[in-house]
């Protein structure tokens, strides 16, 4: 038990550990879904695509600026370390509250449902199917993340190569197998911010990325592979986009794909015939378990930083049999369960939960991208074995995209921004217990 007790997190992940487990966070069930809502915004097949490659311009800049925070700042609570740090505790424990109530554990508990929408259509389970796939997911990956670090790197490594393999199959077959279907010519996009739109769902789905400065506790030679593993993942996730993308554009072409439901469905069924929808359903449920496991084991580092800082000794316990949070992992996923519960009933739309996140994590995108010109001031002697490449630039050209989309996703979404803005909102008061707290244990 002393052991359980004194236990520290231990560096176990490669260079190639990290890359796929970026890689599995990045891609997700996104991109089964994103591209249709990109091409109502957009007027051509160049733009679309160009969209995308921009998409991955600015998720590589984002990349340089946590490549060097991570670097320099290795710690399990990755954002939320940087945050407290630059701009102060009460700004840090603010994240952190919006990591657990709004960004993290919806993501999970969406993913899961996404997972058990199309493990459904394989094998259905009654009414309550979905709920009951996607509870059992998060279940079942609750206790690979419990059993180690080892045990989940490893899922995480099969998990990736099933995803990474399924993307390419998908473009394979709309660019060589399927034939284009005839469509109307494209009509005009809404305009106006039609582009910005457009980049949120973009951006959503290469979202994940930041995750890996969670890992920077992990990774063995962490000055040396923390800015290639963000480095690579992010070209690999970019290139493969651009394919797949380029696949759905050849087969249904843009009207196409603003009028499909499903549009990987589509194009499968395009190229194979009714076994390209069974196979595309198994392609998406590895995609959601990939996104769901990874997730698992970043989003549970910050619930032990934020233990660490709050002198939760609980909250804070690091498994020395499984080098890993467990009481973290146990109270991320049981409020994941309680989310899935809850959606049994009553859940949100894909873009409704868009809606509900964008704005929130744009917000404190933006303050990390502020944090890397307060630490450079800050500490200039602090040793920072990766620096950005072309300062300030980089972290300027970050802050403004981070504030446009900021921006966009408050003035071209619906209820459910407002929604995710009074859940952060929410948090203030706990800000304050939490501030009141402090200082009197400090007067102590």
């Amino acid at each position: 038990m002393s052991m359980q007790k004194n236990a520290a997190p231990r560096a176990s992940l490669s260079m190639s550990d990290g890359i796929a487990m970026m890689v599995g966070l990045i891609i997700g069930v996104g991109i089964f879904k994103a591209p249709q809502w990109v091409a109502a915004n957009v007027d051509s097949g160049t733009a679309f695509l160009g969209l995308w490659l921009l998409g991955g311009l600015v998720t590589l800049i984002g990349a340089l600026v946590y490549a060097e925070l991570a670097a320099a700042y290795p710690s399990t609570g990755g954002e939320y370390h940087f945050l407290t740090r630059a701009l102060g505790r009460d700004v840090g424990l603010l994240f952190a509250w919006a990591r657990t109530t709004v960004i993290q554990t919806g993501a999970i508990a969406l993913v899961a449902f996404v997972f058990g929408d199309y493990a459904q259509q394989l094998w259905p389970l009654g009414a309550f199917g979905p709920s009951i796939y996607a509870a059992a997911a998060l279940i079942v990956l609750t206790l690979v993340n419990l059993a180690g670090t080892y045990e989940s790197k490893n899922a995480q490594i099969v998990f990736t190569i099933l995803e990474v393999s399924a993307v390419l199959f998908i473009a394979f077959v709309g660019l060589v197998l399927a034939s284009p279907v005839t469509a109307s010519a494209p009509q005009p996009s809404a305009g106006g911010g039609a582009a910005g739109l457009a980049m949120i769902f973009i951006l959503l789905t290469y979202g994940g990325w930041n995750e890996a400065a969670y890992l920077s506790r992990d990774v063995r030679d962490v000055r040396r592979d923390m800015v290639r593993i963000l480095l690579v993942g992010t070209l690999v996730v970019t290139l493969l986009y651009l394919v797949v993308n380029a696949a759905y554009l050849h087969v249904l072409g843009l009207e196409g794909m603003r009028k499909s439901n499903a549009i990987a469905a589509d194009v499968m069924r395009a190229g194979l015939g009714p076994v390209g929808a069974v196979l595309l359903s198994l392609f998406v449920c590895c995609a959601a378990l990939s996104t769901i496991n990874a997730s698992i084991f970043t989003g549970a580092r910050i619930y032990h930083a934020l233990g660490e800082d709050l002198s939760l000794r609980r909250l804070s316990l690091w498994s020395g049999t499984g080098n890993n949070p467990r009481n973290a992992i146990y109270l991320q996923s049981a409020i994941a369960l309680a989310l899935i519960g809850f959606g049994a009933t009553t859940r949100e739309g894909f873009q409704a939960m868009v809606e509900y996140t964008a704005p929130v994590f744009w917000f404190f995108l933006f303050l990390v991208g502020v944090s890397a010109f307060v630490l450079r001031q800050r500490e200039p002697e602090r040793e920072r074995p990766f620096r950005m490449p072309f300062y300030p630039v980089t972290p300027a050209l970050f802050c403004l995209t981070c504030l446009y989309l900021l921006y966009s996703s408050i003035a071209y979404t619906g209820l459910g921004a407002l929604v995710g803005v009074a859940v952060l909102l929410l948090g203030v008061p706990l800000l304050l217990m939490a501030r009141s707290k402090h200082s009197a244990a400090a007067a102590d």
